[in-house]
């Protein structure tokens, strides 16, 4: 059965900033000082958009001491590509299935 793409979650990846974090993360932990220093953004516009990853499920945080590491967390992202493996794999399905025009 085919799942619905969840528009919500794609909205939050959506954001190339955004995006740009889940890539990162997605080679190591990192805390919010290497994220301002990978990405060129500024500590409070980033601290908006890992506060929309986190309230979304993307990431989640270890503290650790004054400073706060951000984990990406796979199981979400491997869930969307699910649901977008499960739409590809539908058009090839159907790639012949035509509805007649009245």
């Amino acid at each position: 059965m085919m799942t619905s793409v969840d528009t919500d979650l794609i909205r939050v990846l959506g954001d190339p900033l955004r995006l740009q974090i889940v890539t990162l993360l997605a080679r190591e932990t990192l805390c919010t000082t290497h994220l301002v220093e990978e990405t060129g953004a500024k500590q409070t516009n980033l601290s908006n958009h890992l506060r929309v990853l986190r309230e979304a499920g993307v990431v989640e945080t270890e503290p650790c001491g004054r400073f706060t590491y951000y984990r990406l967390k796979p199981d979400v992202i491997e869930a969307l590509a699910g649901r977008f493996a499960d739409l590809a794999a539908a058009a090839r399905a159907h790639a012949d299935t035509k509805r007649a025009c009245p």
